[in-house]
């Protein structure tokens, strides 16, 4: 008989403290017979493989359960201010629009082009980066991008997360060009773009569908390549 519980190791010692006999114990796994001769195996919720760390922050890929993480953060009129100028969004959309994008699999890299971004000591989900190919069968030119919650802001989270994954671009990816885009107004955006590497390539603009306040002002884009990457650091 299979179990779920947050806390095989637990609810296994627990069990045997009332007679059950424990057959083994391994990571998120555990299995143990009863008095009467039943077996259980104890199974904890399924976790995502990291894909990248820093100092801070873990990046791991979304699933389905991050459904509710994703209505709060896209729910926030300040994360959405320059994203659609704050309007509130529902369930449904997260399901049928947001999760099938950031779910999504890259042929040319193998790999997903959003992760979820949570706090290494304890957990926390500080909302996700992006980095994903523009064309997606080509992975050489990419795109960097972050959302994260208002609690996130101002420690340094969106530079950490974003020179990290500028490095796993050119070094394990095949970047060979590192492209960000954001609205002209937003300076907290463009700022995290520059610490990044990043330089300002040209203003641009956008048509947009529904107008919020500062498109007026039109789109920036900033741009970082693999050789001014690599001179850097000689």
């Amino acid at each position: 008989m299979d179990l779920k519980t947050h806390d095989p190791s637990g609810t296994a010692a627990r069990a045997r403290a009332h007679g059950g006999e424990l057959v083994s114990v391994s990571a998120g796994l555990a299995r143990l017979s009863s008095p009467e001769g039943l077996t259980f195996r104890l199974q904890g919720p399924e976790t995502s493989p990291v894909f990248l760390e820093t100092g801070r922050l873990a990046l791991r890929p979304f699933t389905d359960a991050d459904a509710p993480h994703l209505l709060a953060l896209d729910n926030d009129p300040e994360v959405m201010r320059y994203i659609n100028g704050g309007r509130p969004t529902t369930a449904q959309s997260i399901r049928e629009r947001t999760l099938p994008r950031l779910l999504h699999d890259h042929p040319c890299t193998g790999t997903r082009g959003f992760w979820a971004a949570e706090e290494k000591a304890t957990g926390t989900f500080l909302g996700w980066f992006e980095l994903r190919p523009v064309d997606d069968q080509d992975r050489t030119v990419v795109e960097l991008g972050y959302r994260l919650n208002r609690a996130a802001w101002g420690r340094g989270y969106a530079t950490e997360g974003a020179r990290a994954l500028v490095r796993k671009g050119f070094t394990d990816l095949g970047a060979e060009r590192v492209t960000a885009n954001t609205m002209a107004v937003n300076a907290g955006s463009r700022r995290v773009m520059e610490k990044a590497g990043l330089t300002f390539l040209r203003a641009y603009a956008e048509d947009w569908p529904d107008a919020i306040e500062g498109s007026e002002h039109g789109e920036v884009e900033y741009v970082l390549t693999r050789a001014q990457w690599e001179k850097r650091r000689a």
